[in-house]
């Protein structure tokens, strides 16, 4: 019997930063490790990663990091992870983990230990042992994970949908799946995602006849932008494309070595005599793919909107096709592109987030894992809050008691001992580290405040020399100011910004033989800052600068 702990390092309350940690006894199995996407309010920043300082202090103790899927989502985080932890190994299918060393460089590769793993294939780790079950997601070799310890079996989902049409790399295996149910399962953690929503997503997350209809009724170019993780997309425009005389055109190095490399490994199935070159650019019967990111939506598009792209411009007689329904977030500046599109005179035409979902469980879906795996406990993750609790009564609706069903917070503890609950209170300290640009250190919030001040605000800056040996002010002080004021109309202003600074910079000198400088900066810092905002009610940035010659 065993002593089994279950939290959440990210992905609970939120959209992404997967990251789930079970412990059984004194093994530690980390199941995703992913990223979000920043929002506006942190200026500058790339992306958010779950702070791993609870596997740093118990790094001995970790089997692995399982991953599910190539989705960055799920396991973005994996090079920042790494450079913290290198000696943690990292399982995930071939694709997944062909994705995660294209992240990483060639420093870091030499580090780590990273280990291909095959659906239905156990990997044993003493008294526990893993096995992977292929399942239906929007990229090849998605897999979720159980786990069989000696109190049961602990599943964790990832991202999949129930749809009978998507085979090969692709496919659900339900056999597996009912088979682990049968054996008799402890606690599933399952996706909320979708919870919210009504029946079946198949075939809501299969667009081939709107695509089909957008290449029909388009007598002229067609530009479509594209989530380059979302391979099943692509394949589906490949497939409509193919039974036209149209030829698809790849812009972009990356997305062209992407869709390259998937067709030479049998993940794309796609007959290369359509695809096109750059002298197909501008042929009406041209198919364009853009990529668009999820860290920076639609920036692709928008370069070529406002003409900054040096291969193409957009025409009236251009369809713009954007291939992906919209999500939480991004719906105010998809509808800004629309209104640019339409303003250029070309025809914009979207998927509806109404009509067309992405590939996650929705209700019915929900209800058929639950149904399958017939768990003793039932943890929702993979959601914001409200995704969550209406995935909890889902549960409750089929029949899982409410006393088992499990509603936590990242870094709440769920834990088991000999198969029952201890409604523990125990909370693992969680926090998010801040990406910016390649650097895997966390910005912190000074960085964060400084950033917003300088937006907000702007800054001043007073520079001051002195003499070495009086300590006299031989030259300024002179203002500089950006993002403040408009300074060709606020010239009385600045000059009374000079004689405030100068006469703080006197006081400090007058008032000591040795020049203070730092209580300098401070001085002129807050008298400066009160003058400003009884001014203005503007709190700039002040940077002092005072220099000895």
């Amino acid at each position: 019997m065993s002593k089994i702990k279950i939290f959440a390092l990210g992905g609970l309350n939120e959209n992404g930063k997967n990251c789930y940690v079970v412990e059984v006894d004194e093994d530690i199995f980390v199941f995703d490790a992913g990223l979000k996407y920043d929002n506006a309010t942190n200026l500058g920043i790339d992306y958010i990663i779950p702070n791993v300082d609870y596997l740093m202090k118990n790094k001995k103790r970790i089997k692995g990091i399982f991953l599910t899927h190539g989705h960055d989502g799920n396991m973005g985080a994996i090079p920042d992870i790494l450079e913290r932890i290198p000696e943690v190994p990292v399982y995930g299918t071939k694709l997944t983990l062909e994705i995660a060393r294209s992240d990483m460089s060639q420093e870091l590769l030499d580090k780590v230990k990273l280990i291909e793993i095959k659906p239905h294939v156990k990997i044993d780790f003493g008294k526990n042992s893993i096995f992977p079950i292929s399942v239906t997601h929007s990229i090849p070799d998605c897999v979720c994970y159980v786990l069989y310890t000696p109190d049961g079996a602990i599943v964790y989902t990832g991202d999949y949908v129930f749809d009978s049409t998507m085979r090969g790399n692709y496919k659900t295996d339900i056999g597996k799946l009912a088979y682990v149910g049968k054996q008799g399962v402890l606690c599933l953690l399952n996706e909320s995602f979708y919870a919210d929503k009504p029946g079946h997503t198949s075939p809501q997350n299969r667009v081939s006849d709107f695509v089909r209809e957008v290449i029909n009724k388009s007598q002229d170019r067609i530009i479509a932008t594209i989530f380059p993780a979302h391979y099943y997309r692509i394949q589906e425009i490949f497939n409509e494309v193919m039974k036209t005389h149209r030829k698809i055109v790849i812009m972009g190095k990356a997305l062209q070595n992407q869709i390259n490399t998937a067709i030479k490994e049998g993940y794309l199935v796609i007959d290369k005599d359509k695809i096109g070159t750059l002298s197909d650019l501008e042929s009406k019967n041209a198919v364009v793919l853009i990529s668009d990111e999820k860290e920076k939506p639609f920036a692709n598009l928008e370069r070529i909107i406002k003409g900054f792209d040096k291969f193409i411009s957009i025409k009236e007689t251009d369809t713009i096709f954007i291939t992906e329904p919209s999500y939480a977030g991004i719906e105010k500046r998809m509808a800004v592109i629309m209104d640019d599109i339409a303003m250029l005179g070309a025809n914009a035409v979207s998927l509806s987030s109404k009509k067309h979902l992405l590939h996650h469980a929705s209700r019915e879906d929900l209800m058929l894992m639950i149904d399958l795996m017939n768990p003793k406990y039932y943890f929702p993750v993979k959601g914001e809050y409200r995704n969550q609790y209406a995935n909890a009564e889902i549960a409750e609706e089929v029949g899982i008691p409410k006393e088992n069903i499990i509603l936590k917070l990242n870094g709440d503890v769920f834990e088991m001992v000999n198969g029952e609950n201890t409604n523990s209170l125990e909370h693992i300290d969680t926090d998010e580290i801040l990406i910016s640009g390649n650097k895997s250190e966390d910005i912190g919030d000074l960085v964060l405040k400084d950033r917003e001040m300088l937006g907000s605000s702007g800054i001043v800056i007073i520079s001051c020399t002195l003499d070495k040996n009086t300590k006299k002010i031989l030259g300024g002080p002179e203002i500089l100011t950006r993002g403040f004021i408009y300074v060709k109309e606020s010239q009385s202003f600045l000059e009374e910004t000079k004689e405030i600074s100068r006469e703080v910079i006197e006081n400090c000198i007058e008032s000591n033989k040795r020049v203070d400088y730092a209580k300098i900066k401070n001085d002129v810092r807050d008298v400066l800052g009160k003058f400003f905002y009884q001014e203005t009610e503007a709190k700039p940035m002040i940077i002092t600068v005072v220099q000895e010659i």
